[in-house]
């Protein structure tokens, strides 16, 4: 098993930029729209005034999810970036305030028109487009770092502007006498429910460990099968958790080799950083390939099967493959062994041939224990196994009740 974490994450910092941008803009226009209420008595301006200061909170706390989602405890070793999926929850729920704070004002508010002077139009026209650019941006950031606590603020911020559209009309309204101010705040306040509810479910969804999007999923899938040691993929799964995404895989690797297995999945990992953005941890369960048959070599003194005692010496040997479902022979051969004469090196280079071979078991009548052929094999994971078998017969015959006892599909 292996596993990673992700170093060269975006800096924070450009985050907490952006929110302290929002907070700056959201007090300034409190302060305006208040201001301008005095100035003109406008009870709409003055409810406008007091929703911006709902801004004004949910800045604070996005600011606040950002900074603790930081911060890494003993008794949160994931991390705390959660922290800013409840802030969203949070700001969703702010949200949800504001539509019932506009939805009353429509009900409960009074219908005699106010004189108003006529730069206080221009005044209000003005302040409509001004949540909406730092929404837009807010959320273009958010997204490309990943922050749902970005995105939710700067979806509320663009939802301000069809509020500051109603506060408008209904000054624009009485200031000719009419009353337009009701149906209009009823339809933003359906509207900005429905967004909260965007919100509130896209934040959810990591609270309760929801996967990662498919086509996340199968952007990893695609990487982690293009390393060509990976066989097949038993499972991918991904979850997120604020902006960060943890991802642990199961593949099979074409080798029972552990050191090629580990280098295989630093390949894999390293990969995934590259092409998937804001992957915190990956963790890779890897397993050997499922084997759909063992391959056994049997030194020979002949080509009549007789089993020689030094497979150094070996003139030949016997190569079979055993089915592992139903323990048969499905191919068997005879290769000549061409380093019987070699004064260096012989044990090594028969290892390599057999080797080349891929061969899983080797039959002997003696241990190579302590010999290089021996370590050869040893380092390869090829099974040394001892036999008691005089012909290739026997040896087969012997192999398959090996993997019978094995199996308990022995016959009695």
């Amino acid at each position: 098993m292996q596993e990673a974490t992700r170093t060269d994450r975006p800096p924070e910092s450009i985050i907490l930029r952006v929110a302290y941008l929002s907070l700056a803009v959201n007090a300034g226009l409190v302060v305006s729209k208040l201001a301008l209420s005095v100035y003109s008595g406008s009870l709409a301006l003055r409810a406008d005034g007091i929703h911006s200061f709902v801004d004004v909170v949910a800045s604070i706390a996005l600011i606040l999810g950002v900074f603790l989602s930081t911060r890494k405890r003993r008794d949160f070793p994931y991390g705390l970036y959660k922290v800013e999926n409840v802030v969203a929850v949070a700001i969703a729920l702010l949200i949800f305030f504001t539509a019932f704070e506009i939805a009353m004002e429509a009900v409960a508010g009074g219908g005699v028109a106010q004189s108003y002077s006529g730069w206080v139009l221009p005044a209000v026209a003005a302040f409509i487009p001004i949540p909406f650019i730092l929404g837009t941006y807010e959320v273009s950031v958010g997204r490309k770092y990943n922050s749902p606590g970005l995105i939710a603020d700067g979806k509320q911020h663009q939802m301000d502007v069809l509020s500051s559209s109603v506060v408008f009309i209904a000054i624009l309204g009485q200031f000719f006498g009419i009353p337009l101010d009701r149906i209009a705040a009823v339809i933003v306040a359906i509207f900005i429910v429905r967004s909260g509810w965007e919100i509130l479910k896209d934040s959810m969804k990591p609270l309760l460990d929801a996967s990662v999007d498919y086509d996340t999923l199968s952007e990893i899938r695609a990487i982690i099968r293009s390393d060509p040691m990976v066989s097949s993929i038993r499972s991918v799964t991904g979850r997120n958790s604020g902006r960060y995404i943890f991802v642990e895989a199961v593949v099979e690797m074409a080798t029972s080799n552990l050191n090629e297995a580990h280098q295989a999945s630093e390949r894999i990992e390293e990969a995934i950083h590259l092409q998937v953005q804001n992957v915190e941890r990956i963790v890779i369960h890897y397993e050997p390939e499922e084997k759909v048959h063992l391959r056994y070599a049997v030194p020979l003194q002949d080509r009549e099967g007789l089993v020689s005692d030094h497979p150094g010496e070996a003139p030949y040997f016997a190569i079979f493959d055993v089915d592992v479902r139903t323990d048969r022979v499905e191919r068997q051969d005879i290769v000549a062994n061409p380093f019987t004469g070699a004064e260096e090196r012989k044990g090594v280079q028969i290892a390599e041939m057999l080797l080349a071979e891929e061969i899983d078991v080797i039959l002997l009548h003696h241990s190579l224990t302590g010999k290089g052929i021996g370590y050869a094999f040893e380092a390869a994971g090829v099974e040394m196994r001892m036999t008691t078998a005089t012909t290739l017969a026997e040896a087969i015959d012997e192999a398959i009740e090996h993997r019978e006892e094995e199996t308990g599909t022995l016959s009695r």
